[in-house]
């Protein structure tokens, strides 16, 4: 299968060619669901916690007597119940949030992600972004251009999540270049993963024929596995 390839300049520069292993997948919702969740729960740093009646300070001396003042019994300044007491069901660090993924599952699913986001018009492939230096401005400029050249205006407008640049290697000058950019985000092929890819609304492939090879290679493992 083949895709339209772009230049920086927003210009049409020829053909593509696209894995079916990697691009031409079925779309499943239950995978995709299972994947993402158990990734936002691995990242969560699980750090939030509260002192139950036994962590908090005070409390050594019963506050009145049991009996005889007329006023309700207590054994315990550190009571739930009262102000500055323990805190009762409140939110643990000890809690373990992880969750194990398969990686022939996180394989799969990131080719059924970037085969949704190819059949919905939403992946741009750009030959490479050249910069002699890191330059916001050319970097605008650039964006501005496939905006216009691919039709998809959103990518030069929306304000949040407009895009994710995919890179088939390490390039500070790009890197560098779209840092400040509030909406684009920019990372390498091999680092990838379907949160990424469904946060942004459109995926910016540059330098293809790379960024296309690493991301047949992680759909390879999932096939390779299989077959053993």
């Amino acid at each position: 299968m083949d895709t339209k390839l772009f230049s920086q300049e927003g210009k049409e520069n020829g053909k593509v060619a696209l894995p079916e292993s990697v691009f031409g997948v079925n779309w499943n919702a239950d995978l995709i669901h299972e994947v993402v969740v158990s990734m936002q729960s691995n990242a969560r740093a699980g750090t939030a916690h509260t002192k139950d009646r036994s962590e908090v300070r005070g409390g050594g001396r019963k506050p009145w007597k049991q009996k005889g003042t007329g006023r309700a019994r207590h054994g315990s300044r550190r009571s739930p119940i009262w102000s500055g007491g323990g805190v009762t069901f409140g939110p643990r660090s000890e809690k373990d949030y992880s969750k194990k993924i398969n990686k022939n599952v996180k394989a799969k699913a990131l080719a059924i992600t970037l085969s949704k986001k190819l059949a919905d018009g939403e992946m741009i492939f750009v030959d490479a972004f050249t910069f002699d230096a890191p330059k916001a401005a050319e970097a605008k400029a650039a964006v501005l251009a496939l905006a216009k050249g691919t039709g998809h205006d959103a990518l030069a407008t929306k304000r949040k999540n407009a895009a994710l640049l995919v890179l088939g290697k390490r390039d500070e000058n790009a890197e560098k270049s779209f840092r400040n950019f509030g909406n684009i985000e920019v990372m390498q092929a091999k680092d990838i993963n379907p949160v990424d890819l469904l946060t942004y609304k459109y995926v910016v492939v540059a330098d293809s024929e790379a960024s296309i090879e690493t991301l047949a290679g992680r759909v390879a493992m999932k096939n390779a596995k299989t077959t053993a």
